[in-house]
């Protein structure tokens, strides 16, 4: 008779699938980010909707209704106003300048920092720092000595005059995006383009500035928001009717229109209105371009 010694072996257990707590926050959604973007959305689209209705209203409605009720008689007689004003002319002279300095910050700041990209050297680097230390300077503490050079060369009460100084406070972000951006570029495609003789002019237009598109959207945006929203340099560096632009306007809205509150408020949804625009086409380059996705 014999014996067996080896050990039972135990059957086999099912195996048991545990979900992930991340399959189940994928599943169920994140409530808290969910209310906190609904929360958002309300603190932004019930201005907007009050700005948009009331300008649509008669000032006794304006006055003494409730700003949130829908105009039960709406009128266009507040656009109409504005548009009588002169507020062609400022929206002209507000896109000129936008165009203007997004053209000279785009022109001048892709070759500043390809070269801070692709020179090694500690000159270029200090160079580049040096560059940056725009970023702190603010306007008002330059604005006298700007307001003096500007009187010096000839530009005082001209579109120029609004247009290089606000080219030059947008240059250092640019500087920075566009290097971040250009450093996305693979060194293998710079060494290619090098192995078949391109020089480094070609390189830049045809490898830096195809791969840095998302970089430059973002360039083009931030610059033409600066510059449609600037209010210091044409404050201070113009004063007559014909070089106005909308930021001035609307302040100047404030005291002829001072008791025709429906009117600032047409003005002011004129103005939004363009710019609003292009950042609803160019939004996904703009936000792309922060992140820093650049060239990938």
């Amino acid at each position: 008779m014999s014996t067996d010694t080896r050990p039972a072996t135990r059957p086999a257990q099912p195996l048991t699938r545990v979900r992930p707590a991340t399959a189940r926050r994928r599943r169920w959604g994140n409530p808290l980010a969910g209310l906190g973007s609904l929360v958002w959305l309300v603190l932004v689209l019930v201005p907007l909707y009050t700005l948009v209705s009331s300008s649509l209203m008669r000032q006794d409605q304006a006055l003494n209704g409730d700003p949130l009720a829908i105009p039960t008689d709406p009128t266009f007689e507040n656009y109409r106003t504005v548009l009588d004003s002169g507020f062609s002319t400022m929206i002209t002279n507000t896109a000129i300048v936008a165009v203007a300095t997004v053209a000279i910050v785009l022109l001048l700041s892709i070759p500043v920092a390809y070269v801070a990209v692709r020179t090694r050297s500690r000159l270029s680097g200090l160079a580049f720092r040096t560059f940056l230390l725009g970023v702190a300077i603010p306007a008002q503490a330059v604005i006298v000595p700007l307001y003096l050079l500007i009187s010096k060369m000839g530009l005082y009460d001209s579109l120029p005059a609004i247009i290089l100084p606000t080219a030059a406070f947008a240059m250092p972000v640019a500087v920075l995006i566009l290097s971040g951006t250009m450093r996305d570029v693979s060194e293998e495609m710079y060494e290619a383009m090098a192995l078949d003789g391109a020089s480094p002019l070609r390189m830049l237009w045809q490898l830096a500035i195809p791969m840095s598109k998302a970089g430059i959207s973002t360039v083009a945006i931030y610059t033409a928001l600066q510059a449609w929203n600037g209010f210091l340099f044409p404050l201070i560096l113009t004063q007559s009717e014909e070089n106005r632009v909308l930021t001035l306007g609307l302040f100047n809205f404030m005291s002829q229109f001072g008791v025709n509150i429906p009117a600032v408020l047409a003005a002011i949804v004129l103005s939004v209105v363009p710019i609003f625009a292009v950042y609803l086409v160019a939004r996904k380059a703009l936000v792309n371009g922060l992140m820093g996705v650049g060239g990938k």
